[in-house]
């Protein structure tokens, strides 16, 4: 099998390639960064956005859309432009990287494409508003495209609540605002890029060949439970 990542140098993404490239799959890696370790093929690339995604040939069987955001603010001093950004890079980049590669995944015959969205789309939290306005808007996007492409490509999404990646490292700076956020987890605990791709791993997989236009949460019961 070859699967595609955007977003590829993300934590997440490489924890992912690892666990289909042990079970012999072909991973190739796309970034806007020039870092391709733990990867079959590597492209480089200015934006998520239509025109600058590289030509690739032949079947690919499934799809990952990492690039994310995690900008706080109170609504009043969000701007337009963040609003916008949050936008540009969660949803309009997935559906670019989709149509780009929509040639390619037709040729697989049972392809998957899943994205990346947040325990904040659908659990109203303050200081989220941009972000889980774009992440909403994924996973509409989500269902949609996976009832628009059924039954030959899947399409779901994942939601992670707070996970320890990199992108998150400015709210997790210091043990105790780790401990801190932890204990808001009813499983008091942050996720782990490896959870998260785990569950990517499957969702790709013929495991999974009965799921389509869901949303998983991977958010330690956040999402779900209030105790």
């Amino acid at each position: 099998m070859t699967y595609l990542f955007a977003g590829a140098s993300s934590l997440i993404a490489t924890e992912t390639a690892q666990i289909l490239r042990k079970e012999g799959n072909r991973v190739i890696g796309i970034s806007r960064k020039e870092n391709g370790q733990g990867y079959d093929t590597w492209h480089t690339v200015a934006q998520y956005e239509a025109g600058m995604f590289p030509a690739i040939e032949g079947p690919i069987d499934g799809l990952v859309y990492f690039p994310g955001t995690i900008q706080l603010k109170a609504f009043a001093r969000t701007t337009p432009q963040d609003f916008l950004h949050d936008f540009q890079v969660n949803v309009l980049g997935a559906a670019a990287f989709t149509q780009a590669y929509l040639s390619n995944l037709k040729k697989s015959g049972a392809g998957s494409v899943v994205f990346i969205s947040s325990v904040a789309a659908q659990s109203g939290m303050p200081f989220h508003t941009s972000i889980a306005m774009a992440k909403a808007a994924l996973e509409g996007f989500t269902r949609s495209l996976a009832a628009e492409l059924a039954p030959g490509i899947r399409v779901n999404a994942v939601a992670p609540s707070l996970t320890g990646t990199p992108l998150s490292e400015h709210l997790t700076a210091t043990p105790e605002k780790t401990a801190l956020l932890a204990q808001r987890n009813p499983m008091k605990k942050i996720g782990s890029a490896q959870e998260i791709a785990e569950v990517i791993a499957f969702l790709l997989s013929a495991k999974s060949s009965w799921i389509t236009g869901q949303v998983i949460s991977v958010d330690g019961g956040m999402g779900a439970l209030k105790l």
